[in-house]
């Protein structure tokens, strides 16, 4: 079988625009200039209850980050309306943006109800686009996946949360936490007690912090793609191309 030369392979491609057609480069992947601050991370959380525990472990993980140097946010859901049910401009709706905006990494917490995640994570994430204008968000933001349990431990929940990180473009980290019988975890205070559980959440936020270093200054060149390339490149032709009437 003869082998392909790897130099001569963009000439035998002629579906490719070689104009936006990039080889990626090593280093293209450092940053010429680290950023000094903490990592901004935002977290959310799946319940409205007066005790909930997705909000307990989202505290938890909150102070953790902290003593990691990250700059650390929590939204409150409450009065957050359902999507679709109120406008943009709505204050709830612009407080999740702007955090959205904000952040350089995330962390999604919810419940496990009927399999799956509850509908106020759900309405969160939903909230936020793809894309305001020229700005995404959420694309090559870090994102830690979470989950709490009534009962044993399930997965569920992070499995579905996972789905949505991908389809909003975000770098998930491989490790997550699923607490069971999260009602056995906490104290009256609301603390997480010492546990296995206790230092997988640990486990999970360093390595959202790590990744989030990792990632931060190169996010822009890591989700630059090669299609939205030929794309801008097209309307810039058709822009530029035009006749004058």
């Amino acid at each position: 079988m003869k082998r392909a030369c790897v130099s001569e392979s963009v000439a035998s491609l002629p579906n490719i625009d070689q104009s936006c057609f990039h080889v990626p480069e090593q280093r293209l992947l450092r940053a010429s200039e680290a950023s000094a601050h903490g990592p901004k991370i935002l977290m959310l959380y799946g319940s409205l209850r007066e005790r909930s525990y997705s909000k307990l472990l989202t505290l938890e993980a909150a102070r953790i980050l902290e003593a990691m140097g990250a700059e650390v946010k929590v939204f409150d859901p409450k009065d957050l309306p359902q999507p679709d049910g109120a406008p943009d401009s709505h204050p709830k709706v612009a407080e999740l943006r702007t955090l959205a905006a904000w952040s350089e990494g995330m962390v999604w917490c919810s419940p496990e109800r009927h399999g799956a995640m509850t509908g106020i994570m759900k309405s969160q994430i939903d909230w936020i686009p793809l894309s305001l204008g020229a700005v995404r968000p959420t694309q090559g933001k870090t994102l830690a996946v979470m989950e709490v349990c009534g009962g044993s431990q399930s997965f569920n929940a992070v499995n579905q949360m996972r789905i949505l990180g991908r389809w909003m473009r975000m770098i998930t980290i491989p490790n997550q936490s699923s607490v069971a019988k999260a009602f056995l975890e906490f104290d009256e205070a609301g603390r997480m007690k010492p546990s296995a559980y206790y230092e997988r959440v640990v486990d999970v936020m360093e390595e959202l912090v790590k990744f989030t270093l990792l990632t931060r200054d190169v996010a822009p060149y890591l989700v630059d793609r090669y299609s939205e390339r030929t794309e801008n490149a097209q309307e810039l032709s058709k822009r530029v191309n035009q006749k004058s009437i």
